[in-house]
């Protein structure tokens, strides 16, 4: 645990639930706050700053996915969903909208602890990684300021497409599998489902195209992965 305990917000309508979560995470140090639906959470989290959020996903009025969306606009703190329905549809709607992972309600304590100290291990060696800057293809990407730019401009990405970007940079000339870019982009490790890394490749070519790039610089190696071009 860091000197100052990290901070995590759960939304969840099932006292039983939020009265479990909040209570198990307090007992290993964690500073905790409930919410009992999607605006008080998205209020809660423009007032407050959080290390992780735990999101249930059948929240009454705003969801949780929809939760997730709006608190991807204003902060790359992980997420990870709870939900009854525990399967691959629900787990890849979690994806593509920015979720980090998911645990399928009845879930115990110890499986709890662990996936909310991964999250947060994950995070903290992040913010903590000595300045990086990668160039390939004509484009330079600081991975400390967050930015991707090149000759011809910036390149306006969101956190997922710049990680799969960074993935791909730091393997340039190579080809990289799916599932080694679910795993560097999302971190996820709990899931088969590898259409999703099509759909934001495809969104990453279209940001680079518009920024002046040729979207040809990252090639589909059939059956395998991606390449992008050194």
């Amino acid at each position: 645990m860091n000197e100052e305990a990290e901070s995590i917000l759960v939304v969840d309508d099932e006292q039983s639930i939020t009265d479990f979560v909040s209570y198990s995470l307090m007992k290993e140090g964690f500073k905790v706050d409930v919410a009992s639906n999607g605006e008080a959470g998205l209020e809660a989290a423009t007032r407050k700053h959080y290390d992780l959020f735990v999101l249930d996903i059948m929240l009454p009025g705003m969801d949780g996915y929809e939760l997730c969306r709006r608190l991807r606009a204003r902060t790359s703190a992980p997420v990870l969903f709870l939900s009854a329905r525990d399967t691959e549809l629900d787990k890849v709607v979690g994806l593509e909208i920015g979720g980090d992972d998911y645990l399928a309600k009845p879930f115990g304590v110890r499986e709890l602890i662990a996936r909310v100290r991964a999250l947060l291990r994950r995070g903290s060696i992040d913010a903590a990684a000595d300045s990086s800057i990668l160039t390939a293809a004509g484009i330079t990407l600081d991975e400390d300021r967050h930015i991707a730019e090149g000759e011809s401009g910036p390149i306006d990405l969101t956190p997922r497409e710049f990680e799969l970007l960074a993935a791909l940079m730091k393997d340039a000339g190579k080809v990289v599998t799916r599932e080694d870019l679910l795993r560097e982009a999302w971190g996820w490790e709990y899931i088969t489902e590898t259409k999703t890394v099509d759909t934001h490749i495809k969104r990453l070519r279209d940001k680079i195209s518009a920024a002046g790039f040729d979207p040809g610089i990252i090639e589909t190696v059939r059956g395998y992965g991606y390449r992008l071009r050194a």
